[in-house]
């Protein structure tokens, strides 16, 4: 599937009231595997990256996130969407270059977010957030290839925000021209409903906490339009790992044994 095609696959999947789960892959390896589940399309994930670098979340640089979003794009069929962190930069000009330059790694779609990386300010002021969603979008559209851009509200993962000032920021974002909303955090399902009732364009739920609780049925009924996982598939598979290596460090061998068929099916994911 060509580039073209893959942006206006993606863009296609996203119908309000409908939504489809966009798990994250974190490799090569994730990225076949999970499309050869069946899902339509995955997502890449800042700190499942970090993980395989040895680095927490927002240890990698632009170049080392943009070469891993060429990797998983041009390693699968279906349309991937990069988490581009805050585009690594603060200036609108800059986010935009981020965007040209994802763009032209093969992805169908990104997000941009309106962390600062800096603790002690950890949001950007909502003026200059939306400037830069504004210039994110303008080389998007200029790139006339379909991307789909994410703007994301991450003030729930920063603190204890008010959802109407967070659904202020979205409304804001939704006007800058972005082309799917999403608050990552959101502590329930009436926060959910809340977001989705107060914009027009789809709207990207992480399933976190205890939104883990509700099923795909719950969320359509929501109107959200996209599920995501975030770094949840990557912390599982490193979590067994530790496991399974704790044990033998211990001189236990039954971990070796416990998925013995796990090979053969991990194996038919991959290409020759």
């Amino acid at each position: 599937m060509t580039d073209r095609k893959k942006t206006a696959a993606f863009r296609a999947l996203h119908e309000t009231g409908t939504p489809f789960i966009i798990p994250n892959a974190w490799d090569v390896g994730s990225a076949r595997m999970l499309e050869g589940l069946g899902f339509k399309a995955i997502a890449t994930t800042s700190s499942g990256f970090a993980m395989t670098r040895g680095r927490k979340d927002y240890g990698v640089t632009r170049d080392d996130a943009l070469a891993h979003c060429r990797d998983l794009a041009a390693a699968v069929d279906i349309p991937v969407s990069a988490d581009l962190e805050n585009g690594w930069a603060d200036e609108p000009h800059e986010v935009a270059e981020t965007i040209a330059q994802a763009i032209a790694t093969g992805l169908a779609g990104g997000s941009i977010e309106d962390a600062t990386g800096d603790p002690a300010n950890p949001i950007y002021d909502q003026n200059h957030a939306a400037e830069r969603i504004v210039a994110a979008e303008y080389e998007a559209r200029k790139s006339k290839t379909g991307f789909v851009l994410t703007a994301r509200a991450e003030a729930y993962l920063w603190g204890e925000p008010k959802l109407d000032d967070v659904i202020d920021r979205l409304q804001q974002f939704e006007a800058a021209g972005a082309d799917v909303l999403f608050a990552p955090g959101l502590p329930d399902m009436d926060a959910v409903r809340a977001v989705c009732a107060a914009v027009s364009k789809p709207v990207n739920v992480l399933v976190l906490g205890k939104l883990a609780q509700h099923s795909v049925e719950a969320f359509a009924e929501a109107g959200v339009a996209r599920l995501s996982v975030g770094g949840a598939l990557a912390r599982n598979a490193y979590a067994t790992l530790a496991d399974a290596a704790s044990m033998l460090a211990d001189g236990q061998f039954d971990c070796l044994s416990a998925n013995a068929s796990g090979g053969a099916t991990v194996s038919a994911f991959l290409r020759d």
